[in-house]
Parts: C-alpha cells; structure tokens; sequence
C-alpha cells in the first residue's frame, strides 16, 4: 500500500528531527558540564551547565508560543467518510480502541485515504462496519488528523444516510509525522555528541581526578587516639581496605609490661578497641603491644591469632627464661611474636632478646607456654 507524504508533512518531520537534535545536543551539554564542573571543582563550567539547561527551557517555552501564534490551527472541518475496514484492538473497558481505514471525501478538495485510531463503545461497534458512510472531522492543514463523529448533527446524519462516497485508490493514502523514532534516535545522538564535546576536552583532567581519588581513598587514613583510665592508650588507625592496626602504649618503666595482669589488661583494652579479638599478628614489646587485625572479613585457616586465647600470665616467665638462660650477659630489649597454626588452639610464641652490642637469642614455646626450641641451645 502506497503512502503519500505531503509537502506540510514533510516540513513537520524535518523541523522535528533538527529540533530534537539540537535540543538533545543542548541536554546532553548542560548535565555534562556541571557534572565535569563539580568533579573537577571548576564551578564556571558547572554554572554554564545549569545556564544552558534553563535556556533549553525558555527557548523551547518562548518558540512554542511564537509558533502557535504564528502559525494558528486551522478549525476542523466536516465530511463524509466510507469506512474501507476496521479492526478492533482487544481492551478491557467499555471502550474499546478500533483502527480504521477511511475514504475521506471533502466537499472542496479530492477524496483521501486515512489511517486513524479512535476508541467506540463496545455497543456501538456493530454501526460501523465497512463500506458505511460516517460523518468526520478533518483539518485542512492536517488532514491525516482525522475523527468519527459519534453524535453528527441531523443535517450531517441525513447527508450519511442518503449519500455514498467512492472508494479513493490505496496509492492516495496520506500520512502524518509519525517517525517517533527517528526522532529518537537524532534526540539521543544530539545528546551524546553534547556530552562528548563537554567531556573528551577535560577527559585528561578526568582520569586524574578519578586516579587520585582511588588512591587517596585506598591509602589514606584516619588516627583517633583513646585514653582509657587505666594510663593505657592507643592510635587506631583504620582504612578504606580491610587491615586495622591498633597499637595499647604503657606511660609506665620499661617493666610495665611484665608486671602482673598488664598484659592481659593492655589486650582487653585493645580487644574493646577493635570490637573483636581476632587478629593477624600480635606483638608484645617492653613497653608497648600491638596487633593488627584483619576486620569485618572471616580469617582462613592459619591467618588468626585468638586474643582470648593467648597465655598471657605465663609470657613473663617466658621472657624470664629468655634475659636469663640463653647466653646474653646484659638483655636490653626483649620482643615477643605470635604465630597462629591451622588447628584452633595451635599458637607458636617466639621470644627473643637483644643485648647492647646487637647480640640475639630467642626461644619458641607452645600455646601452654612450654619451651619447645632454644636459640642457641
């Protein structure tokens, strides 16, 4: 079947596509330029972006206007009508939607073909059936836009009744602009050509925003430091990943921490600090003791060591045993680390001692705190 574009269609459809492109050049530009604007702080290009989209607005307000002044709607007018077929669309209310295809016969110009859509009472479906002449309205400089007069007057009812109209060829079907696509199609590509322009000129300035962000967020940290009453404090330091360091720092003599139950206050302290007595390593100096934690992730096997669980009573003796019994005349600094094994309740304890000339020794004792290996023997 022929379709019939005439030259006012043809107009409309061309001044739709350029206007949906340059108007969807004009949106994509104006989100693009504050979003560029607020990322990279440069606040003029973020205000040329709220700009541009406000005079979108007006403008496209403002032609409207100017362009139904200027170019008024012609009144509908009335004609006779033959109805060549219809096809009833299913619904679910009274009325339902029936797509007609009309001769359309005009007392001043050349009968037409029409293509419409127009919702009928389910009633009245049966009066329309094909080859009855119906009265409708049309508009000269539209008139694709066609309508059935449900309720004609009686003048045009008795012209209905009484008058016939011939069948115009299907070549004289006449078409509306109803290419929504295409204009679509040309609004979203003006829209991404619009933001592309915005930006691929600061694309460089971009990726380095972005690149500082990711490192600055991965590496940066945060240091708050607790006092607790007993004398005992520590920085908690934590990221953005997933690994915490808290560090408990005595104010007491180098022997604070072989006094009794220090040791096991100062991991209290650190265990309320960390909301969680799981940890990846654990060391305890002469004056300080510090873990670093892996938090809100479940540790594997072999890679946590049970705050609870440690034995910390028995470590003095062991750093007694370490100052005295392995070799080194005058200890200066004594160290102790942990390993956790696979099995739960498996834990290695390394002690080791260093004098002032540098010299070393260590031990390694069970999770009960019984010596298994002397450095030297």
């Amino acid at each position: 079947m022929a379709i019939v574009e005439t030259r006012s269609t043809a107009r409309v459809r061309l001044k739709a596509a350029v206007s949906g492109f340059l108007s969807g050049g004009v949106i994509g530009v104006a989100p693009a330029c504050f979003v560029v604007g607020a990322i990279l702080e440069r606040w003029l290009v973020a205000a040329i972006g709220v700009a541009l989209l406000v005079l979108n607005v007006i403008v496209v307000s403002v032609a409207g206007r100017l362009h139904r002044a200027r170019n008024p709607r012609t009144p509908a007018r009335t004609a006779l009508a033959v109805i060549e077929s219809r096809r009833a669309i299913s619904g679910e209310s009274a009325n339902v939607p029936v797509e007609f295809v009309l001769t359309v016969a005009p007392d001043e110009r050349s009968a037409y073909r029409v293509e419409t859509r127009q919702d009928i009472n389910l009633v009245d479906i049966p009066d329309y059936r094909p080859r009855d002449v119906v009265v409708v309205r049309y508009r000269p400089d539209e008139p694709w836009d066609v309508e059935i007069v449900t309720e004609p007057t009686e003048a045009w009812a008795r012209r209905a009744a009484t008058e016939s109209v011939d069948s115009a060829p299907e070549s004289a079907l006449l078409a509306g602009p109803k290419d929504e696509g295409s204009f679509c199609l040309l609004g979203t590509l003006g829209l991404l050509l619009g933001a592309a322009l915005v930006v691929l000129p600061f694309r460089a300035d971009l990726f380095a925003a972005v690149d500082e962000s990711t490192t600055t967020s991965s590496s940066s940290s945060t240091t708050t430091t607790t006092t607790m009453s007993d004398g005992f404090s520590w920085p908690t330091t934590s990221t953005t990943t997933s690994t915490t360091t808290s560090t408990v720092s005595g104010t007491a003599s180098s022997e604070a921490m072989l006094s009794d139950g220090e040791m096991r206050r100062a991991a209290e302290s650190l265990i309320k600090g960390m909301r969680t007595s799981s940890a990846a390593e654990l060391t305890i100096e002469e004056h300080v003791m510090a873990v670093r934690g892996i938090l809100g992730t479940p540790a594997a096997p072999g890679t946590a060591i049970d705050l609870n669980a440690v034995p910390y009573e028995r470590l003095p003796g062991l750093v007694g045993v370490a100052r005295t019994r392995l070799g080194i005349t005058n200890p200066t600094s004594w160290r102790i680390t942990f390993e956790p094994a696979p099995k739960p309740g498996v834990l290695t304890i390394h002690v080791s001692v260093t004098d002032a000339e540098g010299a070393k020794a260590s031990l390694e004792a069970d999770a009960q705190a019984r010596i298994t290996v002397r450095h030297p023997r």
